[in-house]
């Protein structure tokens, strides 16, 4: 849902530690050549179009998702960034 964002080229989603919930979502996102955006921006994108439940907590806009050699996107990396 979130690489439907008109700036958006590729999400990865995660979970991650919270002190609350046990367990939160952080999503990871790539944005096309040339597009900027805020991490609010794309939150409210979210709350729009998705249930209360499904908007992540968090969002981490990055210059690229870690991938390995076929494409894959490596989530345990992301999970580790602080």
């Amino acid at each position: 849902m979130i690489n439907e964002h008109p700036k958006v080229l590729e999400s990865a989603a995660v979970g991650v530690p919270d002190e609350i919930r046990d367990e939160t979502i952080k999503v990871f996102v790539t944005l096309k050549d040339g597009m900027t955006a805020t991490e609010e921006e794309i939150l409210e994108y979210c709350r729009q179009r998705l249930m209360k439940t499904k908007v992540p907590s968090r969002i981490e806009i990055i210059k690229e998702l870690p991938k390995t050699s076929v494409g894959k996107i490596q989530k345990h990396l992301l999970r580790g960034r602080k």
